[in-house]
Formats: C-alpha cells, structure tokens, sequence
C-alpha cells in the first residue's frame, strides 16, 4: 500500500497500521456511495411515473429493514471507533525505551535539539530502528510538525509541550512539514529528517560534538541562571526544593493543586507568577525572553532527572 502513487512511502512502523486504518474508511466509504448511487438510480428508474394519471401506491414500512440499516452502520462505526481507538494509543503513546529528542517551532523554523545537547535548524538526524520521542514547544504561534513518510503529526503550542513519536524502519530522507497556517511564510515552514544506520549516525554526531552548535550543557545553565541560589537544599532556601519534584503533587497559594509535569516546570521558568507554591513569595523573576526555548528544554530536563536528597 505504501508504494501507491497517492501515499508516500511507509518510512515508520506504525505507518502499515495507519494506512490500513485510512484505506479501510475509505473503502467503506466508497461502497455505500456506489450502493446508495445505483440504488438511487435503480429505483428511480423501475418504479417511476408510468402514466399522467398513475397515482403512487402507499407502502408501509418494515421493522427488520429499519433494524438492518440502523444496525449496519452502528456496528461499522463501532468497529471503526475501536481501531480507531487502538491506533491512537499506539501514536500517543511513546514506548519506555524511546530516546527523547527535543523541537522548537518558530516563524518559520524548525529547531532540533538531540539528547547530547547537539543543535540542527529544518533538519533532524537519527538513527533506524530506534524509538524517537519528540518533545515540542512553539516560541511563537501554534505550529504542526508533520511526517507523511511516518504518519505522525501533532500540534506544537507555545507555553506548553506536546511530544510526537516515531521509529524508523529503512534508511533514508523523509520530508517534514508545518500543518498549521502560521503566517505569511507558512508554506516554506519544512525541512528534512534523515534517518542513518546506527553507526553512520554514531559517526556524523562524532563529527558534530567538535562544531560549536552545541548548547550549553544543564548543570551549565542551572549555574549560568543562579538557580541554586534560591532552590537550596537548607533552611536559608527562599524558592521550592526542585530535587525529586518532578511528579509529585505541589500545592499553591491560592489553594489549588496541580502536578509538577514538564508543562508545570516549564511555565514555572518563564512565568514564575502565574503558580506560586504555598508558602513562598513570587520573588523569581521571569525568564521569558532571557533564555532560548533550547536552553528552558534543557533545564526542565535537567530538574526533571534530580532525585530527592542530591
């Protein structure tokens, strides 16, 4: 199916199991359109008007029709809905061993940055066979990072993470897009992910790591940013302990409680104001615009990864 001329090559492992999903409805689709267009054109035709004065003949309804057309369609929409359903949750659902990969949209960019720290624009590495998890913000507008090869496309939002996944399974060059409308230069808003065998891609991030497009590593900027000097480990600490925060429940000011996630951590870096925990004064200042969306991934990676006591 994927070498059709309308679908692009199936480039991923769950992209049989989408195409077959898509082809499945449509094929449905296309029959009840054909079934319903001849039987509009077959009862038109045999029970039409013979005569000027010929009057229609009242016809009562039957119960077992009525309950079979009811029926038929409730149980393919059921069916559908429940593949549906399954392949849902395989797409959002990234497996335990997938290597995390981070992306920035932005007027009109894609920025990638790999687990290592280094940094591609409108291009993204990796290597076959290995489950890819994206974790995506947007700097500016909504955005939509789109795989066709893959089959995997997912809303990029600004001030909040969304993640897409994927793996794999032949080498090569796969096109990659903007879904969303997100300006005047939308239509130019693509780039590449080119997929390498292991070592070939072991080899060009060797050759990478020597270029200067390598961000600043975590501990780096929890320094650079003076985060210690608030979030301390001793009864001097004016800001909430952030060793072995990640996951746990943080109750606010204003009495509400919410999960310290990556969207929890994240709006915490750059709009410190907006949940304040109980207990504290809103003393951190805002980093919005101070740092780089690379750098705030970085960060909240790193918060996320201390353990409680280190």
């Amino acid at each position: 199916m994927g070498n059709w001329l309308f679908l692009p090559p199936q480039g991923s492992t769950v992209a049989a199991e989408v195409d077959a999903l898509y082809l499945a409805l449509v094929a449905i689709s296309a029959f009840f359109a054909v079934l319903i267009a001849v039987l509009v054109i077959f009862l038109g035709v045999r029970y039409r008007r013979q005569s000027d004065d010929q009057v229609g003949v009242h016809i009562h309804g039957s119960t077992p029709l009525e309950i079979l057309w009811s029926a038929v369609p409730l149980a393919i929409m059921l069916a559908s809905f429940v593949w549906g359903a399954m392949v849902f949750f395989k797409l959002s659902r990234p497996p335990a061993h997938a290597v995390e990969y981070f992306a920035v949209g932005k007027q009109w960019m894609w920025k990638f940055q790999h687990p290592d720290g280094t940094r591609e624009i409108n291009i993204l590495h990796v290597p076959v066979g290995q489950a890819i998890k994206v974790t995506m913000t947007s700097e500016d507008v909504i955005h939509d990072l789109f795989v066709p090869g893959f089959r995997v496309k997912m809303d990029v939002l600004p001030g909040r993470y969304t993640t897409v996944w994927f793996e794999a399974k032949r080498a090569g060059k796969y096109h990659l897009f903007c879904a969303e409308y997100c300006g005047a230069e939308h239509s130019r808003m693509g780039g590449w992910i080119i997929v390498q065998e292991p070592h070939d891609y072991e080899r060009w991030l060797a050759g990478e790591r020597g270029t200067d497009n390598r961000l600043a590593g975590p501990e780096d900027l929890y320094k650079r940013y003076a985060c210690e000097s608030c979030h301390r480990f001793d009864s001097t600490a004016r800001a909430p302990q952030l060793a072995g925060l990640f996951g746990r429940e943080v109750r606010l000011k204003d009495g509400q409680t919410v999960t310290a996630d990556e969207n929890y951590i994240l709006e915490s870096i750059l709009q410190p104001n907006e949940k304040v925990v109980s207990g504290y004064q809103p003393i951190m200042p805002t980093f919005q615009g101070q740092m780089s969306q690379e750098e705030a991934h970085s960060l909240v990676r790193y918060i996320r990864g201390l353990e409680a006591g280190k």
